[in-house]
């Protein structure tokens, strides 16, 4: 069986001696790029490998140009895939301590934009696997390399340009995934201009997690996105957040609903307002 949207930790915990499996450990802090790897180094699940946001799942950042989590290069985050032994036939989890907005996501978002379906986040994240006391351990890990062929899929990759042409058209829904207060324009710690992008509805990643940071059900996940939706086509639908990370949440809330994959703007907010000509709403 192949998981390509959501694990739960009973499930993964059947699997951890199993070699067809890799785990990705991708916590990170925004605050403090080093904290994730220190974390791993401290606890992390048993056979899992660490993938840094900035150093592996991006590139680096062109200022006044790209956002502040640009997506690597083909070629390198390939490379990273490989190092980490991940070929066509392994089933990968992530997970994240974020409910897999940071950055379990965008380790499932990556594979998937380069041809690789069989991965899933952890339900749940570190906390749920510790919660639910699963073994763990310290220090760092590695596994034998193997050889990542990249297939990507750029349809599913949107440009500011392209964003600009759709953001008003009734025929395509754009979703900001971040938090309500930053869609409004308040409280805005991050990026230098606060707001949205014009035309824009809130979709707050959030809504898309229980009290325990595990997902809703299918059930209520559906109802929220056809809600937000409005019965606009899924292949029409672009999620975007601040740097193009926690949006894939929303794109795999919506899998999980079996809504279909949406599609990312992967500069998202923070590249949005490099330009000054684009538009910005509070």
């Amino acid at each position: 069986m192949k998981f390509n949207t959501i694990i739960s930790v009973a499930e993964l915990a059947n699997h951890l001696n199993d070699p067809g499996w890799v785990i990705v450990d991708s916590r990170f802090k925004l605050t403090n790029p080093d904290q994730g790897k220190i974390d791993y180094k401290t606890a992390h699940i048993p056979g899992a490998v660490y993938a840094h946001l900035d150093d592996d799942l991006s590139s680096p950042i062109i200022k006044g140009i790209s956002g502040r989590h640009p997506l690597p290069s083909v070629d390198k985050v390939s490379g990273v895939f490989s190092q980490l032994g991940i070929d066509s036939c392994v089933q990968v989890v992530a997970y994240d301590d974020q409910g897999g907005a940071l950055a379990a996501g965008r380790v499932w978002w990556l594979l998937r934009w380069l041809g690789h379906e069989s991965v899933a986040v952890l339900d749940g994240g570190w906390q749920q696997w510790v919660k639910l006391e699963c073994a763990v351990k310290r220090g760092s890990e590695t596994r034998s390399p193997r050889s990542f062929i990249p297939r990507p899929n750029d349809d599913l990759i949107v440009t500011a340009e392209e964003v600009d042409k759709i953001r008003n058209d009734s025929h395509y829904r754009l979703l900001d995934a971040r938090s309500a207060d930053r869609f409004r324009g308040e409280n805005e710690t991050i990026d230098p201009i606060p707001g949205h992008i014009p035309g824009a509805v809130s979709a707050a990643y959030a809504g898309n997690l229980k009290t325990d940071g595990t997902f809703h059900s299918k059930e209520i996940l559906a109802s929220r996105y056809k809600q937000i939706l409005g019965g606009v086509f899924i292949k029409n639908v672009v999620s975007y957040c601040g740097s193009g990370v926690t949006s894939t949440h929303d794109i795999l809330a919506m899998m999980v609903a079996g809504l279909g994959e949406a599609r990312l703007y992967a500069g998202s907010y923070s590249e949005w307002i490099t330009d000054p000509k684009r538009p910005v709403e509070k």
